[in-house]
């Protein structure tokens, strides 16, 4: 007998002494329960959670685990067959003929290497996938004990009685690690393929089934294990071929691209705390146009300098979020961006509320006029000279004319009468809860917009207005319960602003009659540049939605020649058309309290027109410049001013304005209740330390306005 048949015939003798061992030692102890593949698909956790649309649709994944690339489970009839085969010949040829456990693949694994009986050779997929489910026997096979190896064999039968074949392959394929971080046929067929399991060819199937051995091994040996495995296996791919794609593939990073990414900032707010799932306010539809419309519009500006946007969409009555895009996304010049929350001058998209609240004290009404003409202002920093957006002054015009056109003189008088910290507060009952906390930080540029506010927080604002003067908190959450509105304006005045910001006519003189801001059903807007035109804004509402769109850059670059009305507006106007495509937006009725009355002005500065008042302010004859229609304001010295004598000029020489408007009134000034004999609506006062209340007081000795400042 020669020698190779005396081996081989003393192998096979001495096989069974092997294994018997282990048998006869290792039979005690009780196994663990066995999950049922239902449970184990279950427990089955990607490591992207999903962030759904209001209808249940996909519209973001988010990776919220570092410690593997998990993708979807997929089922094994989603599975190429080309893989499949691949996988059974390198791992498991007699996958379909045993019971869990391959005993001639042990006898022949004990045959070659008697000394090393765990051998992967000698391991099925079965035998595998208990240790994948069973960390107790995760053990590598180098280290793994008899017992192990025993427990491991008796796993794989028990789950070869409790499963089918094609359960265990497919909870296999989706459990296995293929390269690096990928875990799982999905994550390994998109990270190294950029494809579905589905789509999976030849070649790359190989490529696959040779990782599963040795998942991180060098490219040149996974290159030579698939071209052995293409020759065992009969396959039409040449070597040349799988070297070409390995070389190709098999180097990191293996970037996934998400399925949906629609709104990232979206999914960082609502994917906290582990996370798997959450149901957002969003429409799908409407965001993903939100966000196309965004990169197209950008696209346009590019030679404008307009790098960066943003866009909210949120339902006037339930006050849910639909559409929330914080860039542009891979067109942006910093992805990582929101600029919904980020903070940015607000420009003339304050001028509303000012107007509102003006009205609303009945300090102004529309019809009421103000002078558009240089204007300077003293204050403890010096003189503050607001310019219009277009060098000219109009003269006399009325309230609406001067919000319409957005006229900025007009809007720093207005903010005379009502008060800087009357103003301030209004707007942090608005909800600009990024304001500072002192008026006095912003002085009278207030009016203009020096504020820095995000759109969100402005966004609502507008809802506010929409919603007759109600506010309430936006919601993002779909489960989240809504917060009873609350009245922060006076409804009469908050549709009196409506109309205006309805109203083509009077926007005409600076905009025209055709702008993105006229659209075909009822919406009222305003659009806003801030200085040096570094932010560009367009904020409006119609009878269902508001729309908030902002434009830039991130960096605080300047844009070159980008309005309101020529970068955000257009933005505005075409998500507008898309929410109002099948859906009509009717104009608000007029709340009680409010009646129309005939205008005319003396001189005629605007033509006669019929206009909205609330009971008791309508004019009963034509309106004058400096008509009662204006309540008499001191704008110089401010509401708690603080002046300091300044020690480099002699004190006999310094001087501190008085000044009231509107200049055509007749009213004395008034210091610590002692009457002046002073008339004029300007004059310069010799200052002395200490506290001081001055006032205005007309004819009858009645109390105009007061002031409180202070010396030192």
């Amino acid at each position: 007998m020669k020698k190779n048949q005396i081996i081989k015939w003393a192998g096979l003798f001495l096989a069974p002494l092997l294994v018997l061992p282990v048998i006869l030692i290792i039979t005690a102890g009780n196994l663990s329960k066995q999950p049922s593949f239902e449970q184990v698909k279950d427990s089955y956790q990607k490591s992207d959670a999903l962030l759904l649309d209001r209808y249940g649709r996909i519209i973001h994944e988010l990776r919220i685990s570092s410690k593997g690339r998990r993708l979807e489970w997929i089922d094994l009839r989603a599975v190429s067959p080309a893989l499949l085969q691949a996988v059974l010949q390198v791992e498991d040829r007699r996958f379909y003929r045993h019971q869990g456990v391959d005993w001639t693949g042990i006898f022949s694994s004990v045959l070659k290497n008697p000394w090393s009986p765990g051998t992967r050779g000698a391991s099925t997929i079965t035998m595998q996938l208990v240790s994948l489910l069973d960390k107790k026997l995760k053990t590598p096979a180098a280290r793994r004990t008899l017992k192990q190896k025993w427990n491991q064999i008796r796993s794989a039968r028990a789950l070869e009685r409790s499963w089918s074949k094609a359960q265990i392959l497919e909870a296999y394929l989706n459990l296995v690690s293929y390269r690096s971080e990928l875990q799982g046929m999905a994550a390994a067929s998109r990270g190294l393929f950029l494809k579905e399991p589905s789509g999976l060819n030849e070649a790359e199937s190989l490529i696959l089934a040779s990782l599963i051995a040795s998942p991180n091994a060098p490219v040149e040996r996974l290159i030579k294990r698939a071209c052995f495995l293409a020759r065992s296996l009969g396959a039409q791919t040449d070597c040349q071929t799988i070297e070409e794609l390995g070389k190709s593939r098999l180097h990191p990073p293996y970037p996934i691209k998400p399925a949906m990414a629609l709104a990232p900032q979206v999914a960082q707010i609502l994917l906290k705390g582990n996370k798997v799932q959450a149901v957002s306010t969003l429409d799908g539809r409407l965001q993903q146009f939100a966000l196309e419309t965004l990169n197209h519009y950008l696209a346009d500006l590019k030679e404008g300098h307009v790098s960066d946007g943003a866009v909210l969409v949120v339902d006037n009555r339930s006050g849910e979020i639909l559409a929330y895009v914080g860039n542009s996304g891979q067109t942006s010049s910093a992805l990582w961006v929101d600029g919904i929350i980020a903070l940015r001058q607000a420009g003339s998209t304050l001028k509303p509320f000012l107007y509102q609240l003006a009205i609303e004290k009945g300090l102004l009404t529309t019809a009421s006029l103000l002078e558009d003409s240089p204007l300077q202002i003293s204050t403890s920093t010096g003189l503050y000279v607001p310019q219009n957006y277009e060098p000219v002054f109009r003269g006399w015009i009325s309230a609406r004319t001067a919000l319409s056109a957005s006229l900025n003189i007009p809007a720093v008088r207005t903010l005379f009468l009502v008060g800087l910290n009357s103003f301030w507060d209004r707007l942090k009952q608005l909800g600009l809860s990024s304001l500072s906390e002192e008026a006095e930080y912003y002085g009278y540029s207030l009016a203009l917009g020096s504020a820095d506010i995000s759109l969100y927080e402005l966004t609502n604002a507008y809802r506010t207005l929409a919603n007759g003067g109600r506010s309430s908190p936006l919601k993002l959450r779909l489960d989240q319960t809504a917060k009873k509105p609350i009245a922060v304006m006076d409804k009469r005045a908050a549709y009196i602003i409506s109309h205006i910001l309805s109203d083509r006519g009077a926007r005409s003189p600076t905009f025209g009659l055709e702008n993105p801001l006229a659209t075909r059903f009822w919406t009222a807007a305003k659009t806003g540049t801030s200085k040096d035109m570094r932010h560009n804004w367009c904020l409006g509402y119609s009878e269902r939605y508001t729309v908030g769109v902002w434009l830039g850059n991130f960096s605080g670059e300047p844009m070159r020649n980008v309005s309101g009305v020529s970068g955000a507006a257009p933005v505005w106007l075409a998500i507008m058309n898309f929410l109002h495509s099948d859906r009509p937006s009717h104009p608000p009725q007029p709340p009680e309290g409010l009646i129309v009355a005939r205008v005319a002005f003396h001189p005629e500065v605007e033509p006669p027109r019929e206009d909205f008042f609330i009971k008791g302010t309508e004019p009963v004859s034509p309106i004058r410049a400096g008509s009662p229609f204006q309540k008499p304001r001191i704008t110089s010295p401010t509401d708690a001013m603080l002046i300091h004598l300044d020690p480099e000029i002699p004190e006999e020489l310094q001087r501190v304005p008085f000044r009231f408007l509107p200049s055509a009134g007749r009213y004395q000034w008034m210091i610590n209740d002692q009457k002046t004999g002073i008339f004029d609506p300007f004059f310069l006062w010799k200052p002395e330390r200490g506290n001081y209340l001055v006032s205005i007081i007309d004819r009858g000795n009645r109390v105009v306005d007061s002031v409180e400042f202070r010396v030192k």
